[in-house]
């Protein structure tokens, strides 16, 4: 089939930190698409998507008190210090229990704060054995304002466990802001800046063999400093598998982070989309429709992914001091489903693959049901992306728009 072929050229458009499947699941995927074996690329397909959906993701978050530990939490899973399931800021740390904090939008993600070593009596090695270092993806240390032997140690017991560990600098916006207070004359952004990282790289040359990176954040500017070079570099050194749900949690506060949601969703909806194209060849009408009638929860989902459920409108249009429904006004995606008449996409797609499953079935419901199902959710992955970026420049969303911003359909939709 032509699938084979489009596969590689597929995926090789995506960069590493953004690929959510790995070379031996591309390659068996290929292999029964070649074999013409359409049952066993559905399996394969079947377990990737599951895989893919349904992988944990655990990450550790150590460091002393009042370095910004909860803060930094909060910043990663994208929700505000007072929000709903925000890990609580401002307290002094009492507990010498790890705390688990759920992503409120993708419960397979959590984000555990260890408390700092400084706070226990166990050296590093049984620190690590006792927070139980085995069950997370990764660690990030969290250091602020003077750095901590303390951060050192427990970076080179976690190396010597061949686990993986980010040292994160934060309160970065405090530092430069002192710094300019006190030399107005003198001061110089990136010399600051250079000279905190040097200083953290010289502290942990000194136990660690290797040159460690250090990300400068701060966790109120998300979008500055070094905290997007941190997302990326967490997604570069992740399992393919795993890359897709962090992806996924993340805020879209940049225009960079939204585009590897985009990339991140559409080598999914590629995968649903041969899926379809396999199940497509049995005329089982009843089991499309189920698929079609998940749509609609399928649009709902990306819309949250890129941060325009309502209660995330709801909030930009108090920003905007405007209400949700002439913020709506702005935005393409809620005009999607009316195109020409009052029949929905979804209602189209039913339409015509019932007829064509119905009479046909094989290779003419696969290649017209795949197109069709690629079309249509990229049709939506990519107004949801192009609403979230256009929301984070207030000119471009209020500019007058010329020609239109969706595609027209393709000639095979009827």
């Amino acid at each position: 089939m032509a699938w084979a072929s489009s596969i590689d050229a597929f995926f090789k458009n995506f960069k590493r930190e953004s690929q959510i499947l790995s070379e031996e699941t591309i390659t068996l995927i290929k292999s029964h698409i070649q074999k013409n074996d359409l049952q066993g690329a559905l399996s394969a397909i079947h377990s990737a998507l599951r895989d893919i959906e349904s992988a944990p993701l655990n990450i550790a978050v150590t460091g002393e008190t009042g370095t910004g530990k909860s803060t930094f939490i909060n910043a990663l899973m994208g929700i505000g210090q007072e929000d709903e399931g925000a890990a609580p800021t401002g307290v002094t740390e009492t507990t010498k229990e790890r705390m688990p904090y759920p992503h409120p939008k993708l419960p397979q993600v959590t984000i555990w704060d260890l408390p700092g070593t400084g706070s226990t009596s166990f050296p590093p090695e049984s620190y690590l054995k006792t927070m139980k270092f085995s069950e997370y993806d990764f660690f990030v240390i969290i250091s602020a304002s003077r750095f901590k032997e303390n951060d050192a140690q427990l970076a080179k017991a976690i190396a010597m466990m061949k686990m993986n560990f980010y040292f994160v600098r934060t309160k970065i916006d405090n530092d430069l802001a002192n710094e300019q207070r006190s030399k107005p004359k003198a001061f110089n952004e990136e010399n600051v800046l250079k000279r905190i990282r040097d200083d953290c790289s010289k502290h942990l040359k000194k136990v660690l063999s290797r040159e460690p990176q250090i990300f400068l954040v701060s966790n109120f500017d998300v979008s500055d400093y070094d905290f997007p070079k941190l997302q990326t570099t967490l997604l570069g050194e992740l399992p393919a598998h795993k890359r897709h749900v962090f992806m996924l949690s993340l805020n879209s506060v940049t225009e960079a982070t939204i585009n590897l949601k985009r990339d991140s969703l559409k080598q999914k909806v590629f995968l649903e989309a041969l899926k379809a194209g396999a199940l497509a060849t049995i005329p089982l009408v009843g089991m499309i429709r189920d698929e079609l009638q998940d749509l609609n929860e399928t649009f709902n989902l990306y819309r949250s992914y890129f941060g325009l459920d309502d209660a995330s409108l709801e909030n930009i249009a108090k920003d905007f001091n405007m209400s949700m429904d002439e913020l709506k006004v702005h935005l393409r995606f809620p005009n999607l489903f009316a195109e020409d008449s009052n029949v929905s996409l979804g209602k189209k797609l039913l339409n015509y693959i019932e007829l064509i499953s119905s009479i046909t079935g094989g290779p003419f419901a696969v290649r017209f049901y795949y197109r069709k199902t690629y079309y249509l959710q990229n049709l939506f992955l990519e107004t949801a992306a192009n609403d979230a970026i256009a929301l984070l420049n207030r000119e471009a969303l209020f500019e007058e728009k010329m020609g239109p911003y969706i595609s027209k359909a393709p000639d095979y939709w009827e």
